[in-house]
């Protein structure tokens, strides 16, 4: 269904395979099955509820699992995460933040990532964003800021001030991802492994 089906047919394959990546072994076999290019395709040619459900779909496949986070960066998902980060709607963009904090678990995902546009809509829901979204953009510039290169990207995109904000007034959670990219921004300290 997902490399066949009309709209819809694509979007309820890519719901159900979300689902079912909850599952460690299942996201094995799923990558195996040869879900992931055609995840990255409907996250690329998709309706909004496709992109939304493939990159559902991608997170879950990301999670804990070095394997897939780089397969799925390999197969194209950078760019059109950065655009659903630009355009989608809240419950999808915290999706995507949380896809990229996973995704940029993996070392050889941190440049292309940001040499793809990441950051600054990080940023931007780092600022404006719900305060789950603000901690999953925190988590993902964490990971991102682990790679030298990418510090003054991060930092010229503007993540600074809305870091230090959420260090004041986010939870515990937030505080630990914001200090964590605080701290891979200023020295090169490790960045996190994703909210798992």
């Amino acid at each position: 269904l997902l490399r066949t089906g009309d709209a819809e047919s694509k979007a309820m394959a890519a719901w159900a395979l979300a689902n079912l990546a909850y599952n460690d072994d299942n996201q094995v076999a799923i990558a195996r099955a040869g879900a992931v290019e055609p995840l990255v395709a409907l996250l690329h040619a998709g309706d909004a509820q496709g992109k939304a459900k493939a990159a559902g779909a991608l997170m879950n496949l990301a999670a804990a699992n070095a394997d897939n986070q780089l397969s799925i960066v390999r197969a194209g998902a950078a760019g059109p995460l950065v655009e659903l980060l630009k355009t989608a709607d809240a419950p999808t963009r915290l999706r995507v933040a949380e896809a990229v904090w996973y995704l940029g678990s993996h070392s050889q995902n941190r440049a292309p990532l940001v040499r793809a546009g990441v950051a600054e809509p990080l940023v931007s829901l780092l600022q404006a964003g719900t305060p789950q979204a603000k901690t999953r953009a925190a988590g993902a510039l964490a990971t991102l800021a682990a790679h030298p290169g990418n510090r003054p990207i991060i930092v010229a995109a503007g993540a600074t001030a809305p870091l230090q904000e959420l260090l004041r007034t986010g939870d515990a959670q937030a505080k630990g991802c914001a200090e964590a990219a605080l701290r891979s921004l200023a020295a090169g300290g490790g960045g996190g492994g994703g909210p798992r």
